[in-house]
């Protein structure tokens, strides 16, 4: 009689079955287990019932032994030391794994190099057969990698791959160079076959790497053939097809480190190619193709395959795609810049340059314009900032290359009083700062310009004093209805942009009239001698203290009745100034009339500004300084 009926059989491969469940069901909740676990499984199937005499017969299955169940833990999030053994096993296979595999592949090729010099040096092979080794060496390496992936091992099947193209991309650069076997025509095309090769296994096999080392033997080609002489068309031509399949490769795959790669590659072949062949007779291609290769990388960004809302784990945002959505923009607009700037400088076209600048600035104003693609895309908004800081900085830029003197003052002014505007027209935070980026440029070029004046008043550095004062008066209004017209969705950083504004614009004035001031008496001193100059001086200092007190006191007056304390404190600081002024310079610069009249009208103008303040005619005490 047989002891193992298949009744019993079937009942401990039920059994068994259940145990197996239950140990992944823990694993599943310690998060041990992949995501895309299917879970429980249904309720095993019942067995087929047994007939009586079945049942009375057969002996009872043994009852299941019960599996405790896992602990559950609390997945911790404070520790950041993972745990020893788990360290311990990952670096051990990544040595076994990794690393070993590496030094065996670098052992095997030195040992075979070793062996194919010793060859050669030995005249047992010759030239041809030196190629035909190493391209049969290299495709057979490819095919053999192939046996390894299929079989799970992804990691070692890449490093074959790469050995073989590197193998078939040597063999054919000493076909061409040291053997003169074939023209560079046919080993070009040949290595523009291995990496064509290259990129169709990494679509095919949606490996990333693969099509890194396509990119990689793409832009090496033209170094292995090159002979040294000048063949722009045939170059550019290529790596813009090259940059092209990068960009469709991009667009298809969560690939962004390509495009970085690509543009990298780009960058080089152009600049090496610019320093050492570039004459002004190739003025209109070379302009072409820099035009093709900056289009190519300026779309390029909108076609990154992001999924901000990171549905997709293999479209999350990674830092080669920052580098590719947020670096690579500003570089290729930089880049893009410079390279036509200085075609156009060296034909000495000063005219086109300003022209240049604002048609960069057209040209991002119109990106702004396209819609952003589909589903897989980077943050829009950020892109459209960058573009408008694109746009914005070359129209920056356009100003000083077309104007000169103060005029490039008065433009960035009236370039950041637009751009103040239009942000609050269009509720634009970015471009508000955009706009103050600006007119903190244009104060220091006001502040900053060393500019020689004779007449006063009647001179362009005042009137472009006046227009800054204009400009940031203006600024402090619109801050001020800003903060008062959208209380529902009020921004905190408009009243204090309005109050800067306002002691910007107060500043401005003080300077102002200073430096006329200074102008009209140091060029009557001037005319009159020396000896009248001393006299003129102290001319100076009576007019700086009496229109710093008259200035004072109109701030104060200004302060009282607007019921603004902010104006107020700026008045007692100048009040205060005037007061140090007094007692520190005019005593020792002014004669004694002069001397006489400057602390009289300092001395009643503080008593009248404490009657005020010591009366409370404004009921300052009662409800308090309001700002506004």
């Amino acid at each position: 009689m047989d002891p193992n009926p298949p009744e019993s059989l079937e009942g401990e491969v039920q059994q068994l079955r259940a145990r197996v469940r239950r140990l992944e069901l823990a694993l599943y909740r310690q998060g041990l287990l992949a995501e895309d676990w299917p879970g429980p499984a249904a309720a095993p199937a019942a067995q087929p019932q047994a007939t009586p005499t079945q049942a009375m017969s057969q002996p009872a299955p043994p009852a299941p032994a019960l599996v405790p169940a896992a602990p559950v833990g609390v997945p911790s999030f404070a520790t950041l030391h993972p745990d020893k053994t788990q360290l311990d096993a990952s670096l051990e296979s990544r040595i076994g794994s990794q690393w070993f595999n590496r030094i065996g592949i670098l052992a095997v090729l030195i040992g075979v190099a070793w062996f194919l010099k010793f060859a050669f040096d030995n005249h047992w092979i010759g030239p041809l057969g030196r190629v035909v080794i190493g391209l049969v060496a290299g495709a057979g390496l490819i095919a053999w990698s192939e046996r390894f992936r299929s079989r799970g091992f992804i990691a070692f099947a890449y490093s074959l791959k790469s050995v073989g193209s590197g193998v078939l991309y040597l063999s054919l650069w000493a076909a061409f160079s040291l053997y003169h076997l074939v023209p560079a025509p046919v080993a070009f095309l040949a290595m523009i076959a291995v990496t064509a090769f290259n990129g169709f296994l990494s679509w095919i096999q949606n490996s990333q790497l693969l099509a890194l080392y396509a990119i990689a033997g793409g832009f090496g080609t033209p170094l292995l053939v090159s002979t040294g002489e000048n063949h722009e068309v045939s170059l550019f031509s290529y790596m813009l097809l090259l940059d092209l399949a990068v960009l469709i490769l991009v667009a298809l795959r969560p690939w962004s480190r390509l495009l970085f790669g690509a543009f990298l590659g780009s960058v080089f072949y152009i600049g090496g190619w610019y320093f050492s062949f570039y004459s002004n007779n190739q003025f209109a291609r070379t302009a072409f193709f820099i035009a093709c290769f900056f289009l190519v990388f300026a779309l390029a960004p909108r076609l990154v395959q992001i999924d901000p809302a990171g549905s997709d784990p293999s479209t999350q945002t990674s830092a080669w795609d920052k580098l590719a959505t947020v670096v690579l923009p500003i570089a290729n607009a930089g880049l893009g810049f410079l390279a036509f700037f200085a075609m156009i400088d060296a034909r000495q076209a000063e005219w086109a340059k300003p022209w240049l600048a604002v048609l960069f600035a057209a040209f991002y104003l119109l990106l702004l314009r396209l819609p952003a693609r589909g589903r897989w895309k980077q943050s829009p908004a950020l892109l459209a900032e960058l573009h408008l800081a694109a746009a914005v900085v070359f129209l920056t830029i356009a100003i000083p290359l077309k104007a000169s003197g103060h005029w490039i003052t008065i433009g960035w002014l009236a370039e950041g009083a637009a751009l103040l505007w239009i942000s609050r027209r269009m509720r634009s935070a970015f471009l508000r700062v955009l706009a103050e980026l600006c007119l903190i440029l244009a104060l220091f070029a006001l502040l900053l310009n060393p500019s020689i004046v004779v007449a006063p008043v009647f001179n362009q550095r005042f009137a472009t004093y006046l227009f800054a004062i204009a400009v940031f008066a203006f600024m402090a209004w619109l801050s001020y209805r800003s903060s008062v017209e959208e209380p529902e969705d009020f921004d905190r950083s408009w009243p204090a942009l309005a109050a800067l504004s306002v002691l910007i614009v107060n500043i401005l004035i003080l300077i102002a009239i200073s430096l006329e001031i200074h102008t009209y008496w140091w060029g009557a001193g001037w005319r009159q001698g020396y000896a009248q100059y001393l006299q003129y001086r102290m001319y100076a200092q009576f007019s700086y203290s009496a229109f710093f007190m008259v200035f004072g006191a109109v701030l104060l007056a200004l302060g009282f009745s607007r019921h603004s304390a902010f104006l107020r404190w700026q008045a007692l600081v100048l009040l205060a100034a005037s007061i140090a002024k007094v007692f520190l310079i005019d005593v020792s610069e002014l004669s004694q009339g002069y001397r006489i009249l400057s602390f009289l009208g300092l001395g009643a103008l503080l008593l009248g500004v404490s009657f005020v303040y010591q009366r409370d005619w404004f009921n300052l005490r009662g409800n308090g300084a309001r700002h506004s």
